[in-house]
């Protein structure tokens, strides 16, 4: 597996005109190498793959990278290592990951790094990362089998009295009892006029009878994300609560069943965004349809407005159209797809029927 992402690396090298890579990014490390220590740099050539770690993680890095030669570094000396490594090959063009190098890191790199070239690339290793492989996938649809079934338990838990903070914290010990690492992001309960809020995150807030709550949380499971949101009643919906449901769920389930490979992430976005502004609610609905997710819960490319990117088998993204009416209350219903050859496969499998908790 991790000598497949260094072909694909060096291929993307060779097309930069680039001699060797340096990878200073924790994520990108872990997803090139399988280290998941907290300090390493990574240094790739067309013929010698690197991970340069410190005392602390030298025989950790040599157990879970065995495809990686293993250097050591002395404690705030890896650059003098880097630098001693690119003379060995002769290294003239290094592309280093702009993203993630703050101007301060890029200027020790300079003086560092005398008589190399540093070359800015813009997001190499994550380009890598949108297309998902049969072990990533297996992984994903494992951590989404896990939000399903945090919801199912979650649902036996809310009621009036109950604080939105409680059931964030029963959702993550949840998750840690079978087996999940954490949530994927901070968890998301919203209730009455706060479900308008599209990151409200939970509060001291106290549930109440005949109002949304609304749940958006992910089961973060062996290094991969999942993301789940359903909105549901307590107590006696409105005909308002309805009416703001089915035009949601309108959206969300055309959307899964128009999207394809070869759309584009804004083509994709306006099959959910085109349901809500029909209805009168496109001011509303003021974030993108979906966003794609992995090692990281926000990944690339996104469905929404402004992404041309085009759609490919092997990405995995959220699709989670919503209606927020401040004073009132919102709704978002959001699933986890991967896109095949075809279309899509649906990773979570939660309910979405209209849920009324007396």
């Amino acid at each position: 597996m991790y000598v497949q992402r260094l072909e694909r690396l060096r291929a993307l090298m060779s097309e930069l005109s680039v001699d060797a890579m340096l990878i200073a990014s924790d994520v990108n490390r872990t997803y090139m190498t399988g280290f998941v220590g907290t300090a390493g740099f990574v240094v790739v050539t067309d013929r010698r793959a690197v991970l340069l770690t410190d005392f602390r993680y030298v025989t950790q890095a040599g157990q879970q990278a065995p495809d990686y030669e293993i250097v050591e570094h002395a404690a705030g000396k890896h650059m003098d290592k880097i630098h001693e490594l690119l003379r060995e090959e002769g290294v003239k063009r290094l592309g280093f990951e702009q993203q993630h190098v703050s101007y301060g890191a890029y200027v020790a790199y300079s003086a560092a790094l005398q008589g190399v070239e540093l070359v800015p690339t813009d997001r190499v290793v994550e380009k890598l990362r949108m297309i998902k492989d049969a072990n990533e996938l297996q992984i994903m649809q494992e951590a989404a089998e896990l939000a399903d079934r945090t919801f199912s338990h979650i649902l036996t838990k809310l009621k009036p009295g109950v604080k939105e903070l409680d059931i964030a914290l029963e959702i993550e010990m949840f998750i840690r009892s079978n087996g999940g690492t954490s949530t994927s992001f901070d968890t998301i309960v919203a209730s009455g006029e706060r479900s308008a809020l599209p990151h409200g995150r939970a509060s001291e807030r106290v549930l109440q009878k005949d109002e949304f709550v609304k749940l958006d949380f992910g089961a973060y499971y062996k290094g991969y994300c999942s993301d789940i949101t359903r909105t549901v009643v307590l107590g006696k919906p409105t005909d308002k609560h309805r009416e703001i449901y089915d035009r949601v769920l309108e959206a969300q389930l055309s959307c899964l069943n128009g999207l394809k490979p070869g759309m584009t992430g804004r083509e994709g976005d306006a099959l959910a965004r085109d349901i809500i502004v029909k209805y009168g609610f496109g001011d509303n609905f003021g974030h993108g349809t979906g966003h794609s997710l992995g090692m990281e819960i926000h990944e690339s490319p996104r469905l929404s407005t402004g992404d041309e990117t085009v759609l490919e088998p092997g990405m995995t993204m959220t699709v989670e159209p919503g209606i927020y009416l401040p004073g009132f209350g919102g709704v978002r219903i959001e699933d986890d797809v991967v896109f095949t050859e075809t279309g899509i496969r649906i990773l979570t499998q939660s309910t979405k029927q209209f849920i009324i908790l007396d």
